[in-house]
């Protein structure tokens, strides 16, 4: 990295974080503090919801997931505006009816205090995991390139989340995503134009994809029913469906934004915005890396894109095979280079047809390589990350981005952990204060409650940086946070699917059923029964199920 970006980086986290202390320095009350004042406009409240999902991880593993396997990953979020267009008619209008500081508090006025102490513990285990990771997402990746010291970055990335989330709150949070969110989009539409200007002069935007076509990476929708495929449309658009309702109708992170709203119709339109921007938006991300893909058809890239993994096995004494293999991809790339050249200059389908069969062998036998590469890397150091998803955007950055953009694309990766991070923490810290402590704390001031819930965003700023320092790189760090998200959220959202919609069903038995639920999902999970995308309608449904069994057996024995 150059001076010129080290002061872009610098300069732009440094005035994100001050400008959000400043602009909220002074709160007055508890409704200030955890609900924002309930003022938002829905272009705030939209920019918000997508930003706390919009997280480091989403920047660096989504182009890494593209490059490797396509565009199908989007099919993830197709379930995402169906779930909007619920939370807009059925949750936003009874939260905001009762006027709760947090989901969670509805579930006490419609079952019992044990049940809201349940959720809201499952979102505080959950949330909790989830806020070191966002830390820990962006470190050991940076860490790897850059070098940099991966425990004091976690550190670093966690204080100043810390510094301007627990001065100004909710307010905080909504305000400096707004700039957060700028420079995320200004990053990205670098990255995609620089992109397109360093591929061969005659390959335009339209052979570019028509290249990826050809390599399988454009096949977007997969309507198989297979379970070993963990992105189909059907498990976007059901699976998708019902983790889009519990993440955005039941996690605080997300409610908590969109409460902040001056009205009911501010908190729709808002999180309509965010469904109808949400998919496109991931779409672009994909296409990135897709794209990224195309330009490494033309130019040489890494076995492996972890640095750390490459010299570990640079310096045991399997460095001859590394090396032989290395050369065997160079042989690789120069056949594959001339191979797009003619595919992109074909003239008719049949000459187009046997080239794409042979671009695709090529390809084939790349990722051979690249396995073999994965293979000897295990046999220098068995605890070395070969999953290298996660390094294959922010190596194109360092490696090919001009001075001052890359101080620029690290800031939008960093300033993307920092946006996600600061709504976990908010919500965390809110949860905590408002579900268990004021709730057996009754009798106190409102600035003794702001006070509490900064002190509770301290307490869990510290464990999320804890959880990242000790946390490992998992097989791809978007799939991580999703699975995490996935074994708990179904429970939940069955929990408030009862409490909106089945009066029979009562306290004792909605507790019971997501206490056995909880430990059904994570059973399930442990034995890898179903991709992960299915526990969460599972979850949602054995929870329902097991409540109406438990209510039948308590109404016989009466």
């Amino acid at each position: 990295m150059q001076l010129i970006d080290w002061i872009v980086l610098g300069g732009t986290l440094l005035f994100i974080v001050l400008y959000g202390t400043y602009k909220t320095r002074k709160q007055k009350d508890v409704t200030d503090y955890i609900k924002g004042g309930s003022d938002a406009k829905w272009w705030t409240i939209g920019l918000s919801v997508m930003a706390t999902q919009a997280s480091a991880i989403t920047f660096l593993s989504t182009p890494g997931q593209a490059f490797h396997d396509g565009m199908g990953f989007v099919q993830f979020y197709f379930g995402l505006p169906i779930a909007m267009v619920v939370i807009c008619l059925v949750f936003i209008p009874l939260y905001h009816k009762l006027k709760v500081f947090t989901a969670y508090e509805y579930l006490e006025s419609r079952f019992d205090l044990k049940t809201r102490t349940l959720t809201a513990i499952l979102f505080l285990i959950q949330r909790g995991l989830a806020a070191g990771i966002t830390i820990f997402a962006p470190a050991i990746v940076l860490s790897a390139v850059l070098g940099w010291n991966l425990f004091y970055l976690n550190i670093i990335i966690g204080v100043l989340v810390i510094i301007y989330t627990v001065t100004g709150g909710t307010k905080a949070v909504s305000i400096t995503q707004k700039q957060q969110m700028a420079v995320i989009f200004m990053g990205m539409l670098f990255a995609f134009l620089l992109i397109l200007n360093y591929l061969p002069l005659d390959i335009t935007l339209s052979k570019a994809l028509d290249i990826a076509g050809a390599n399988g990476k454009m096949d977007i929708l997969d309507f198989s029913f297979d379970f070993e495929n963990r992105y189909t449309f059907w498990s976007g658009i059901i699976g998708g469906t019902f983790l889009a309702l519990s993440y955005f109708g039941t996690d605080q992170s997300q409610v908590q934004r969109y409460l902040s709203g001056s009205s009911v119709r501010q908190s729709q339109m808002g999180l309509i915005f965010n469904g109808l921007l949400k998919v496109p938006m991931q779409f672009f991300i994909l296409l990135v890396g897709v794209l990224v893909f195309v330009f490494y058809q033309f130019n040489s890239s890494p076995l492996n894109f972890n640095p750390s993994a490459v010299e570990d096995v640079r310096n045991s004494e399997y460095a001859g095979e590394y090396v032989a293999l290395e050369e065997r991809k160079e042989e690789l790339e120069y056949k594959l280079n001339e191979s797009q050249i003619n595919y992109s200059m074909a003239k008719n389908l049949a000459e187009k047809e046997s080239l794409s069969s042979e671009i695709r062998n090529l390809n084939e036998t790349e990722k051979e390589l690249r396995n073999e590469a994965k293979e000897i890397i295990k046999k220098a150091n068995p605890n070395a990350e070969t999953n290298d998803k996660d390094y294959v955007f922010i190596h194109f950055i360092l490696t090919n981005l001009p001075r001052g953009l890359v101080g620029l694309l690290l800031a939008m990766i960093l300033s993307a952990a920092m946006s996600s991070t600061a709504s976990e923490l908010n919500a965390l810290a809110s949860t905590t204060a408002m579900d268990l402590y004021k709730r057996n704390n009754e009798e106190k001031s409102d600035k003794h409650y702001v006070r509490a819930s900064k002190w509770f965003t301290l307490m869990w700023g510290i464990i999320a940086i804890t959880v990242a320092c000790v946390a490992n790189l998992f097989d791809n760090l978007i799939q991580l946070v999703n699975i995490i998200g996935s074994i708990f959220y179904g429970n939940v959202l069955g929990v408030f699917l009862l409490a909106f919609f089945v009066k029979y069903v009562k306290s004792k038995a909605v507790f019971w059923s997501a206490v056995i639920t909880q430990l059904i999902i994570i059973y399930i999970w442990y034995i890898d029964l179903m991709p992960y995308l299915w526990l969460n309608l599972v979850g949602c449904a054995i929870v329902m199920i097991l409540a109406f069994v438990l209510q039948i057996v308590s109404n016989q024995k009466k």
